[in-house]
């Protein structure tokens, strides 16, 4: 790495520090502000509060670092036009495309980074988070995440529907197993007073099992217990709606490939999936949008044409990613292109800004 790149790298890492720790701060102080009164009603010491707070850090610097870096990227190149600095580059005939490659490259090793924070850091951090929330804070039940009653479950051929499911047990009540030819019509029924989960397999107890395959009427049979190949999981039994944007990308494919396996649309979890994609790339499309704009407005650079440009343009893209989203989540578009839609619109127009700055 030559002289002038070590420069602008540190430049461009010195203001992202400071962007990110300020988002972040502000985040912090906003999600107190709301929460700590609830939480010291409901009983939660100091101790715990900080933990949460501590544990959903990952979270908080996912959500905000594409901002900072946008933001970075404008007061970098702000404060070198304000310096002169950029005159003085282009003086000696190093090009715009070479200026800019130090926080090309930072953009997208930090779009990586927040990858790895999504897939890997924040789905065990918001376990944490949600742990410290439901048991230390409110006094809940270390299983209130799981589904309780009335469970309705299709996998290939089978359908099955459970009164009730007790999460620390792992123990399903009331199960009724039906099971289907090619034509959706039912060959044979197992009533069972529970299903058992141990060593990734589902054993019924007590089971009475109707075969229909005899035309009319049907032989009843008794068995004290019965292993079933039963394509269901633990996590397949959780509440998903409330904490599905911090899932994992795998765990987010799983239960959309059990939804459709069992007949179910999966749009919206389908969309969430390749989201955990798209979103940390979000910070490069910054960097491709940024540096170009800064180039066009470099004149009347500055720390106020940075800030007022972020937030317009970080506004826009929540705006046009929010709508997206929401017409993958619908089944209006097809889930990839609504994930991956606003990082391609706005890599486009950061292209044709680049193409219309004079070098």
């Amino acid at each position: 790495m030559t002289i002038l790149s070590r420069y602008i790298a540190v430049a461009w890492l010195r203001l992202l520090a400071l962007c990110l720790g300020s988002f972040v701060a502000v985040y912090l102080v906003l999600d107190m502000m709301d929460k700590i009164p609830r939480f010291i009603r409901a009983g939660g010491s100091a101790a715990d509060i900080l933990r949460f707070f501590v544990w959903k850090l990952p979270e908080m610097v996912g959500q905000t670092a594409s901002f900072a870096i946008l933001m970075a990227t404008l007061l970098t190149l702000g404060m070198f036009s304000r310096n002169s600095e950029i005159i003085a580059m282009r003086s000696c005939g190093i090009s715009l495309l070479r200026i800019a490659f130090p926080m090309l490259f930072l953009g997208l090793a930090a779009s990586f980074a927040l990858l790895l924070n999504a897939e890997l850091v924040v789905p065990g951090s918001y376990e944490r988070m949600e742990k410290i929330e439901r048991v230390d804070i409110r006094k809940q039940g270390v299983n209130a995440v799981f589904r309780r009653n009335n469970i309705w479950f299709r996998s290939d051929n089978q359908i099955l529907q459970a009164r009730l499911f007790d999460p620390q047990a792992r123990v399903l009540r009331g199960i009724t197993l039906w099971k289907l030819d090619g034509s959706m019509n039912p060959t044979s029924r197992m009533d069972a007073d529970s299903a058992e989960y141990h060593d990734g397999r589902w054993t019924l107890q007590d089971v009475v099992t109707k075969d229909f395959s005899r035309g009319r009427g049907y032989a009843a049979q008794r068995t004290g217990s019965m292993d079933v190949a039963l394509n269901l999981k633990l996590d397949d039994l959780r509440v998903l709606d409330n904490n599905a944007d911090n899932l994992s990308y795998r765990k987010l494919r799983e239960y959309a490939d059990n939804l459709q396996n069992g007949g179910y649309q999966a749009f919206r979890y389908l969309t969430m999936m390749h989201t955990k994609l798209s979103g940390p790339f979000a910070a490069f499309v910054m960097v491709i949008l940024g540096i170009p704009f800064a180039f066009r407005n470099s004149r009347s650079g500055g720390a106020a044409l940075g800030v007022g440009a972020s937030i317009g343009i970080g506004f826009a893209y929540f705006v046009v990613n929010a709508m997206l989203l929401s017409y993958g989540r619908s089944g209006v578009l097809p889930p990839l292109v609504a994930a991956w839609g606003a990082n391609i619109i706005f890599s486009l127009g950061g292209a044709w800004l680049a193409m219309t700055v004079r070098n």
